[in-house]
């Protein structure tokens, strides 16, 4: 059985600040309430006995941040891997903007098709039918890594954009998005699971 771990990077904004839509050109530090998240995942993995065999991240400082403290707890002391597949989104002309100027200029209704469905709002810069295949391809690949092994795990940190269409893999999305909230919080992951020839949706949203 291979465990894929997927979690959405820590805080980015502090509580007094004004957030904007942050996307692949807008490269954010983790602020202190961020890095408390990352060691949150860490202690959660750790209480549960999930330790990663291998780590990889995007090439955003915000998602390596919260792979690199998140592992620290485990005691993983080997390299965390950044993909470009796995860089958030490029929001186009709302990039960096606050929610309220995005909203109108697209709608609040694009925003929520976006929340719920993963539906990309016109003018971001996003082909999903990539992202969906990338997912694919990456877990085809760990598994092929992972043969012959009998309880791989693998954690991937990444930004919401990107982790909403990790469900895809199990092949349900529709149904997964009527009864899930797909949009992943700050701080917070997904565990699916691929056993018996299927990936399977074990958890998703965990907020430890």
């Amino acid at each position: 059985m291979t465990t894929l771990i997927i979690a959405r990077h820590g805080n980015t904004f502090n509580a007094d600040d004004t957030p904007t839509r942050v996307g692949a050109g807008t490269d954010l530090p983790l602020v202190e309430s961020g890095k408390e998240q990352a060691q949150r995942i860490g202690a959660w993995l750790k209480d549960k006995n999930l330790y990663p065999e291998i780590a990889y991240c995007s090439e955003l400082q915000r998602t390596q941040e919260t792979a690199i403290i998140a592992l620290s707890i485990l005691g993983y002391n080997q390299p965390v891997f950044p993909l470009t597949i796995f860089n958030e989104i490029d929001y186009g002309e709302d990039e960096n903007q606050t929610e309220d100027t995005v909203i109108a200029r697209i709608g609040a209704q694009a925003i929520k098709d976006w929340d719920e469905r993963a539906i990309v709002p016109d003018g971001w810069k996003f082909n999903p039918d990539t992202c969906i295949k990338n997912w694919k391809n990456f877990a085809a690949q760990i598994l092929n890594d992972s043969e012959g092994d009998n309880n791989d795990i693998v954690l991937v940190v990444t930004s919401n954009g990107i982790a909403r269409f990790a469900p895809h893999l199990a092949g349900n999305f529709e149904t997964f998005a009527d009864n899930n909230k797909i949009k992943l919080s700050t701080g917070a992951f997904g565990i699916l699971q691929f056993d018996n020839n299927q990936w399977i949706i074990k958890d998703w949203n965990i907020k430890p």
